[in-house]
């Protein structure tokens, strides 16, 4: 599970290296801590034996305030950046507890009374999935997960002294992305209450308005990646495999924010050999061929979200060329870019098919 370690590593950087970007910025941390109730969702069916007690836990959050030193602190209004510990008890011994560690942004709305977290990480279940004393246990093939948190919550700092209060509801995926099968996954949704406190002692700054610069035209970018992994079927114990996908893609920015993107992948997933053999051999019934080609090619449209030197990036795809079935035409793509200069980017990815993901992609590409 070293790949999720990376994962965790990468969408960190841009959180860490806020941190200390600039020592002649204001120092303002706040902590909050929060203790959290809620339900699993039943996305899928698979997972209604888990779903039987109420889940609860603690979340754990420092965050450093940004004032606009940097340009696009002032173009995001200002955000915080940070890094959450979450500790849920699932309440279900055949689910077992959850340890995660996360680095998040805080977005404010609403004169900055209402405030959205977001945040990537990974997380340690206690008791994933094993043939012999966990086999109930559909949803975590392996200890270590995947993990994305959201929180929206009204936030009041300062309310007495240097304690302010917070409420309002949070979201907490995990999923091993296919790195190893089962991977049903679970979602968690929650009312949360806490208390935030100021380490500054209520120290005032001013926030620098943004710069003001004049809309430009920007031309037609081409872009190159890279992308590869390991992942696994749905079927238990039939092996993990390495992946690599090589995409095309052309970009235009709209602006000093977001770009949309147009472009083509081709896939060559070592997983569906396996499977293609199995469903061949042990399941005539799904008239199967054996020399089923594995390759896909896909077609696809995206969008990137520009935030300093990382970039957001969503694309929405169809595969034109799809011999075998696998979860059918349509598939998804969301994740963090890191630029290194103006054209050297990397990437971590999650894919899936609507709700059921394939495989977290590692990649590396140029932008021309």
């Amino acid at each position: 599970m070293k790949h999720l370690l990376l994962l965790c590593a990468l969408l960190g950087l841009s959180v860490t290296c806020g941190f200390g970007q600039d020592d002649q910025s204001p120092k303002k941390y706040i902590i909050d801590a929060n203790y959290f109730y809620g339900s699993i969702l039943l996305h899928n069916p698979d997972i209604s034996h888990l779903i039987t007690e109420h889940p609860s836990g603690f979340i754990l959050g420092i965050n450093r305030k940004r004032f606009g030193q940097e340009a696009w602190e002032g173009l995001y209004g200002y955000p915080d950046t940070g890094f959450t510990f979450i500790y849920q008890n699932m309440d279900n011994p055949t689910l077992g507890e959850h340890f995660g560690l996360y680095a998040h942004y805080n977005f404010y709305f609403l004169k900055r009374k209402l405030q959205v977290r977001v945040g990537q990480g990974v997380a340690y279940n206690t008791n994933p999935y094993d043939k012999n004393n966990n086999f109930r246990n559909n949803a975590y093939g392996t200890h270590l997960l995947s993990s994305t948190m959201a929180m929206v919550n009204y936030q009041k700092d300062n309310l007495w002294h240097n304690l302010g209060l917070k409420a309002g509801i949070s979201l907490i995926h995990y999923s091993n992305a296919n790195f190893k099968a089962p991977n049903t996954s679970t979602n968690t949704f929650a009312l949360n209450l806490g208390l935030t406190y100021d380490l500054s002692g209520g120290q005032i700054y001013d926030f620098i308005a943004a710069e003001k610069v004049e809309e430009q035209s920007y031309p037609i970018r081409y872009n190159l990646a890279l992308r590869g992994g390991v992942n696994e079927s749905d079927v238990i114990n039939s092996g993990r495999y390495g992946f690599w996908i090589f995409s095309a893609y052309a970009d235009k920015r709209l602006g000093r924010k977001s770009a949309l993107q147009f472009g083509v992948d081709a896939f060559f997933s070592n997983f569906l050999k396996e499977l293609i053999r199995l469903q061949a051999t042990s399941f005539p019934e799904l008239d199967v061929a054996p020399d089923t080609d594995f390759k896909r090619v896909g077609v696809f449209a995206g969008h990137e979200l520009f935030i300093n030197k990382m970039s957001i990036e969503t694309q929405l795809g169809y595969y034109v060329y799809y011999p075998f079935d696998f979860e059918g035409r349509m598939y998804n793509r969301i994740g963090l870019k890191r630029y290194f200069g103006d054209k050297v980017f990397g990437a971590i990815t999650l894919k899936s098919h609507g709700a059921k993901a394939e495989t977290v992609e590692f990649g590396i590409g140029v932008r021309l």
